[in-house]
């Protein structure tokens, strides 16, 4: 009987031991040795209006169904958070699941009216969402709540305009040359008005795949652009069109159209967002992810010769007429879509597609 219970005392006390050291490797460690430097976004501090909300977002479980962190493999969610961020929260609001969008960089996206409509009647803002409605709360608690929202990502953002990573623009002035805008303002040259940061940039495992694949692959030179010329006419011009302006022959039967990769919109674009839409595709779109068939020097080649493409915001997608299959097949046909893209270049300002394709 004695040996029996032994045997048992024993027993829970490995059981014990074992318990005591999860709870000391993933929570006491962690808090006494982990001390990242607190970033801009993690320094800030809260109003009183701000915090009241966060204790709303909490008491109303708006973290049971949102998450607050993007991860280094996360798609269309914004620049990847870092552990500072979290420095002065407690307790942090990380979450578990996704049943709704992650919040991490939701702050300044939408605004206030936005938002105040979104949490009064959801499906009204957002078709098919399954957000419960917060009419019941007092307009007190509805704009502390927005005002915490609002917070999310802010700081991140202005620090991403210090840092450069507001996506180059183009304007006539600069001849088809890329010019950075400045950041410190958040403001484009001769405009005077504010240009906020959507984000624009593709998920960070992309952006460092690029990275390695730009080592090798020089997009801004001509000769790679014309071997991506012909990767293009191969899998791109049926939908996007010879002059990539979203009029390909098979771009009548669809409902939502190829992009217009003229428009201005696209010369925000970096080689790595570009990439990544090439590789992974467009959700909700005919975009294939081209990754899947074409080898990553392939779709390097093809970015370069996106590049080359003019600017032409007078022809916004849909509005021109609609690619023949013949002129994707006849070379000389062929020819006068070449002229197409060089007259649009003198026209617009933008630097002129040469036979070696590039931008100079």
């Amino acid at each position: 009987m004695q040996h029996r219970i032994l045997n048992y005392l024993i027993a829970a006390v490995f059981v014990a031991l074992i318990f005591l050291t999860i709870i000391f490797v993933t929570a006491i460690l962690p808090a006494t040795t982990f001390q990242p430097e607190a970033t801009r976004q993690g320094a800030y501090k809260y109003t009183a209006s701000e915090w009241r909300g966060r204790e709303v977002y909490k008491r109303e479980g708006c973290v049971y169904c949102h998450t607050q962190f993007v991860r280094y493999q996360d798609r269309e969610m914004g620049e990847m958070v870092l552990a500072g961020d979290y420095v002065n929260q407690t307790p942090h609001l990380l979450g578990t699941e996704r049943t709704g969008p992650d919040l991490s960089n939701i702050g300044g996206k939408y605004p206030d009216a936005w938002h105040w409509a979104h949490h009064m009647q959801p499906r009204a803002v957002k078709p098919g969402s399954l957000m419960p409605s917060f009419s019941y709360l007092k307009d007190d608690e509805m704009r502390d709540l927005i005002a915490y929202l609002q917070t999310l990502g802010r700081e991140r953002e202005l620090e991403a305009r210090q840092r450069g990573m507001v996506p180059q623009q183009q304007t006539s002035s600069t001849k088809g040359k890329f010019k950075q805008t400045p950041q410190h303002t958040g403001t484009e040259e001769g405009a005077g008005k504010q240009t906020p940061i959507t984000w624009l940039e593709a998920p960070q495992e992309l952006r460092d795949e690029w990275k390695r694949i730009s080592k090798n692959v020089d997009t801004n030179n001509s000769a790679i652009a014309n071997s991506g010329r012909g990767i293009y006419m191969q899998n791109c011009a049926v939908c996007h069109g010879v002059t990539g302006r979203g009029n390909g022959p098979i771009s009548s039967s669809m409902i939502k159209k190829p992009a217009n990769l003229t428009r201005p919109f696209y010369q925000a674009y970096t080689d790595a967002l570009f990439y990544w839409r090439v590789k992974e595709g467009v959700a909700g779109t005919r975009m294939p992810r081209w990754g899947r068939s074409l080898s990553e020097q392939q779709m390097a080649y093809l970015v370069a010769f996106i590049k080359t493409l003019p600017v032409d915001p007078s022809t916004p997608s849909g509005d021109v007429e609609v690619t023949k299959f013949s002129q994707l097949d006849q070379p000389t046909l062929m020819d006068g879509n070449y002229n197409e893209i060089e007259r649009l270049s003198e026209l617009h300002s933008a630097s002129p597609y040469n036979p070696g394709g590039g931008r100079h």
